[in-house]
């Protein structure tokens, strides 16, 4: 059976730190890339961050350049989202997402997980 269990969510101060793992079970994690998305009430899903399933290669939107790093363990089967200098706007919940490298049409979506911004 396919998961992806997202966890690391919270409420944080602006200017705080989280850190967001995606455990995968049910599949060959090193066969795909692995991205976080972000959705907020009223807003679409955004993209945030992607990499390639070797973790050689690293995409991120522009907003949260330079202080959120993705990074993976194929061994341990999980993905991490670095997130630092959180502010507000950050607030939403953060889903990750597999796509396999090269039959693109094979997917996964996880549940999400909280991440609220205020103080």
């Amino acid at each position: 059976q396919v998961q992806l269990v997202e966890s690391g969510g919270g409420l944080v101060q602006p200017g705080g730190s989280l850190r967001l793992s995606c455990a995968a079970s049910g599949f060959t994690l090193s066969a795909y890339a692995m991205s976080w998305y972000r959705q907020s009430p009223g807003r679409e899903r955004e993209f945030v961050a992607r990499i390639s399933n070797a973790g050689g290669s690293v995409r991120y939107t522009d907003a949260v350049k330079g202080r959120f790093t993705i990074s993976r363990n194929n061994i341990e089967n999980t993905v991490f989202l670095q997130m630092n200098g959180l502010k507000p706007e950050d607030t939403a919940v953060y889903l990750c997402y597999a796509e396999h490298s090269w039959q693109t049409s094979i997917n996964y979506w996880g549940q999400g997980t909280l991440v609220t911004v205020s103080s």
